[in-house]
């Protein structure tokens, strides 16, 4: 069952700060296989609402199935950040809460033909949205050498990314890079056996951030969710890399502020008003008997905020 692939992570503790109303109308943007959504549904009486959306096909149409006789549940095969939009189809004004679980589902990690793990050697593709265009291959067969540094280095935060760009570059000149394994095999010849693994978890997480624009479709959910949320509502997002928390962060501690004038100006000026306020001053993290039962849950961080 592709649902008993994927454990849902952190899963009583987004619930707890989620969901105030059991006859809400709640938001989950990342639908995947239901294992929060079962979840949501069980804690919403019959007048509640959950609608769910998500990119990827199979986990769309898999979801689908699964909640079809569920009344409560409205399903869109569409981006997460379209939110604003998805309420308008809906005819709704508001959310009584929204919730982001951006990791990408053991489905998915486990899939071959995704390509998005190096230690199955499959096409390399890595697209969420098979209805994308460019592929993962695309991009290492075409890219100059700077501009593939530069999506190793900012979206993989790597060091080497230089280095590993050029060797791309030289590589492909006598062999066309189609497969997870050919590309493994090029970083393999430049990197150290005990960097070996965290370099390729940087590397193939930097090309699906770029070919997926998540970081982009994060900050666009962040913000079109405050277009659709009411006083009294909730955002909890989990995330499960840095660049991705440092946005939540970042978004959350801005919007908070009453006031972004200069600290020396006498008087404010900015009109800027506070629209949420932090439920979790520090992230909550798994516990280690999460992670015990639960490897892939690690690297998790949740952060919560509620509308004022």
């Amino acid at each position: 069952m592709m649902n008993d692939q994927h454990i849902p992570v952190l899963l009583n503790e987004s619930l707890d700060l989620l969901i105030k109303k059991k006859d809400g109308i709640y938001f989950e943007g990342t639908l995947g296989f239901g294992g929060h959504t079962s979840e949501i549904l069980k804690r919403l009486d019959k007048q509640g609402v959950l609608i769910s959306t998500d990119v990827d096909i199979s986990a769309f149409e898999y979801s689908k199935k699964r909640f079809e006789n569920d009344k409560r549940v409205r399903l869109y095969n569409l981006n997460f950040s379209l939110i604003d939009v998805i309420s308008k189809i809906e005819l709704l004004m508001f959310f009584d809460g929204v919730i982001a679980d951006l990791g990408v589902s053991s489905y998915q990690l486990d899939r071959v033909s995704s390509g998005f793990t190096y230690s199955s050697d499959a096409a390399l593709d890595l697209r969420m949205d098979r209805s994308l265009k460019t592929t993962a291959a695309d991009i290492v067969n075409s890219f100059d050498e700077e501009d593939l540094a530069n999506i190793i280095f900012e979206y993989g935060e790597e060091r080497n990314s230089r280095k590993i760009a050029r060797q791309i570059i030289n590589s492909r000149t006598s062999k066309i890079i189609k497969t997870t394994f050919d590309l493994k095999k090029i970083i393999e010849e430049i990197t150290p056996q005990r960097y070996l693994v965290k370099t390729l978890s940087r590397v193939f997480q930097a090309l699906r951030i770029y070919i997926n624009n998540e970081l982009e479709s994060l900050k666009q959910f962040l913000n079109n969710s405050m277009k659709v949320l009411k006083s009294g509502s909730r955002i909890v997002v989990i995330s499960y890399h840095s660049l991705e928390d440092r946005i939540v962060k970042e978004f959350f501690k801005y919007e908070e502020l009453d006031c972004v004038c200069p600290k020396d100006a006498p008087v404010c000026t900015c009109d800027k008003e506070s629209r949420v306020k932090i439920l979790t001053k520090k992230p909550v993290v798994p516990s280690q008997e999460e992670i015990k039962f639960n490897r892939r849950a690690r690297s998790a961080k949740l952060r919560a905020a509620e509308v004022v």
